[in-house]
């Protein structure tokens, strides 16, 4: 497999991770967690949004939860947030659903991931493409993308 662009970076900045393929027809978070052989709860989902004044947001939280975008509001500070259109997914982040990777986009946006992640002793992320995820630290992440722990789940 030719190595993504989320892989040639954590290359370079030497952080250790693993690599593991599935079936691309996948984009379900709970069907890719099943696939790799993990607990939903370490398998994270990316989800880009924008506030009223269009700047943008990176979450990242497990497969198995949804995002409260009343949280999300409050930890990025604005009176309130949604996720961007779909079509809005690939020209801003250069990522299709299902392949969206905090490392890697398009453009710096400020992350957040579900605070839960620092439960595990690695997290699996997507590889920047459908089939892909790779396995890391949730701490070598988050310093690598200036992320915040936080919580940002409903329930």
């Amino acid at each position: 497999m030719d190595k993504t662009n989320v892989m040639r970076l954590l290359d370079v900045a030497k952080i250790p991770y693993v690599m593991h393929e599935y079936d691309p027809e996948a984009v379900d978070g709970m069907e890719v967690a099943r696939l790799v052989g993990e607990n939903p709860e370490a398998v994270f989902k990316t989800l880009i949004c924008e506030n009223p004044k269009h700047e943008h947001f990176v979450f990242d939280i497990p497969v198995n939860a949804e995002l409260d975008l009343k949280k999300a509001a409050k930890a990025c500070g604005s009176k309130s947030i949604d996720l961007i259109p779909l079509k809005e997914l690939l020209p801003l982040t250069g990522y299709v659903h299902g392949g969206c990777s905090p490392i890697g986009l398009k453009k710096m946006f400020p992350v957040y991931i579900d605070e839960t992640a620092i439960l595990f002793d690695t997290i699996y992320i997507s590889g920047g493409k459908r089939g892909l995820q790779v396995e890391l630290s949730p701490q070598d992440l988050a310093d690598y993308v200036h992320a915040t722990f936080i919580d940002l789940t409903k329930g």
